[in-house]
């Protein structure tokens, strides 16, 4: 480690980290400890929040604040009257963060979402300018509800957004606001008048995250929640500048040699046509993840490793977030949909057959 340039060898702050037992070194390591003990405890404190208004669903929640800390996006699929929305916007409120909602629907235009030019007169001088405002991506937080009720083209300008963090309007490039998330839903029943994501859409997002039906007691809570008319008093925990110190965090968080490989082996597995794909992806996939599956199982996993308060990332990690990351970037064939297996299926089987303990430097 390097000595400050305010501070040589033989100063009274070297003088002062010896005689209390300590080194630069030792300090850096309390200094990183401390950080990641408060990033734990801040996430606990969105969960007891968030938990005041949504029953269960902790799974959900917790890859949600992993998709925030690595600067990513994520699609909730469930079907209605799972509270998708009303998660969303919870969580928004424990962030001190702007938030905008967008309703999509079949006629909802680009430069509805992104924002438009309107030309504007002086009253005084009579002179016509060109105003920009604003659309409802310049936020840091945007509930993208029903994502797939919309029309391609105004997918496509939402696909930039995500990407870029940026929109094109009238040939100038508009910045969007730091930190940028798009948190979607999609109802996988109804398929009538919607447009499906295109599979570079759905690349876009880290997480596709399933969200099922409550267990029996939660669903009681629920209802007795609903019929006591009570409203909760939400607390913010987390503001812009905490939530872009924790997102530099995560990319200090280190991954050993032999994860960053268990990661890339089990995309690399789910390629069918490739020579080390598994069997089950042979026999049930019709195309596998990309090398953006492989990057993003080991971001996510770091962020799952800061949420648990420990400094590396272990196999574990990768094993927890696998199914979210690799089920919306693998597609099924005949065969599969056939016998009823779906791609959930086919990623658990590849846990089961690839061993984080195996040599996988040949």
């Amino acid at each position: 480690m390097q000595t400050p340039d305010n501070t040589e060898p033989g100063t009274e702050e070297t003088f002062a980290a010896e005689a209390d037992g300590s080194t630069p070194e030792t300090q850096e390591v309390s200094t990183e400890a401390e950080a990641l003990e408060r990033v734990q405890q801040a996430c606990d404190a969105i969960r007891a929040e968030i938990g005041k208004v949504i029953v269960g669903q902790e799974h959900v929640v917790e890859e949600i604040l992993i998709s925030i800390f690595t600067r990513s996006h994520a699609l909730l699929v469930g079907v209605p009257g799972l509270a998708k929305t009303l998660l969303i916007s919870t969580l928004a409120k424990t962030l001190q963060m702007s938030f905008r909602r967008v309703q999509f629907t079949p006629d909802l235009m680009p430069s509805d979402i992104t924002g438009t030019e309107m030309i504007q007169q002086d009253p005084a001088t009579g002179e016509r300018t060109f105003r920009f405002l604003e659309g409802p991506l310049f936020a840091n937080i945007v509930l993208a509800d029903e994502i797939n009720r919309t029309p391609p083209k105004t997918q496509a300008a939402l696909l930039e957004a995500m990407q870029e963090r940026s929109v094109t309007i009238g040939g100038e490039t508009r910045l969007l606001p730091n930190p940028f998330f798009v948190l979607a839903t999609q109802n996988p029943l109804e398929q009538e008048g919607t447009y499906p994501l295109p599979e570079a859409q759905l690349d876009r997002f880290l997480f596709l995250i399933s969200v099922g039906y409550p267990e029996e007691e939660d669903e009681y809570e629920i209802m007795r929640r609903g019929l006591s008319g009570a409203k909760a008093d939400l607390q913010p925990v987390l503001d812009v500048d905490a939530v872009i110190q924790a997102q530099e965090i995560v990319r200090t968080i280190p991954v050993p040699e032999q994860v960053v490989r268990y990661a890339g082996a089990l995309a690399r597995a789910t390629r069918p046509n490739e020579a080390g794909a598994a069997e089950c992806a042979r026999k049930w996939l019709s195309f596998g993840a990309g090398p953006r599956a492989s990057l993003s199982l080991v971001t996510a996993a770091r962020a799952h490793a800061m949420l648990r308060g420990r400094p590396y990332v272990d196999a574990e990690d990768i094993q927890a977030i696998a199914p979210s990351i690799l089920r919306h970037r693998i597609a099924t064939n005949f065969a599969a949909q056939g016998e009823g297996v779906t791609t959930d299926a086919v990623v658990a089987e590849l846990l089961e057959s690839i061993s984080p303990n195996q040599d996988f430097s040949r």
